[in-house]
């Protein structure tokens, strides 16, 4: 059995991350909790290190060495936005939302659409070694820096 490594309340008396976005998906009760459900499983099969966090409102992130994605609901739509997805080979074409911009990019989910889960966890996976490749060159250079 993997461990999640989990930001936590510190003992404080609040929710976990965690423990907020299983009420988050709960309160939903209808496909978009039952589609953040599904994406947020499958974010953890594809990262087993991932961090869970909730941030701006109450909305699902999942780290590792950064933002790898976030998982907002609206009315109509569940999207992932991956925060360096701009920098990411998607040949499976599952970005289809927030195409414009020079940073993120977005898969819309609608109710009755299937996902591709091979692709999704590849996408995931590639998410994270960018964030980890990043995190690498930022130590590098920290430590170029101090030691010049």
């Amino acid at each position: 059995m993997t461990k999640m490594k989990i930001a936590s309340a510190e003992g404080n008396g609040e929710e976990s991350p965690s423990q907020q976005i299983d009420a988050k998906i709960k309160e939903l009760n209808d496909w978009r909790g039952k589609m953040l459900a599904r994406v947020r499983t499958l974010v953890k099969q594809a990262d087993p290190e991932v961090v869970e966090e909730m941030k701006w409102r109450g909305v699902p992130v999942w780290s590792h060495a950064g933002i790898i994605c976030t998982g907002e609901t609206y009315k109509n739509v569940v999207k992932m936005t991956f925060a360096k997805g701009a920098s990411l080979e998607d040949p499976a074409g599952l970005f289809n939302s927030s195409l414009e911009g020079n940073t993120r990019r977005a898969i819309d989910i609608h109710e009755d659409d299937k996902i591709n889960e091979k692709a999704l966890k590849t996408l995931i996976c590639a998410a994270v070694a960018l964030n980890m490749s990043s995190a690498a060159k930022r130590s590098a250079t920290k430590a170029k820096t101090t030691n010049a």
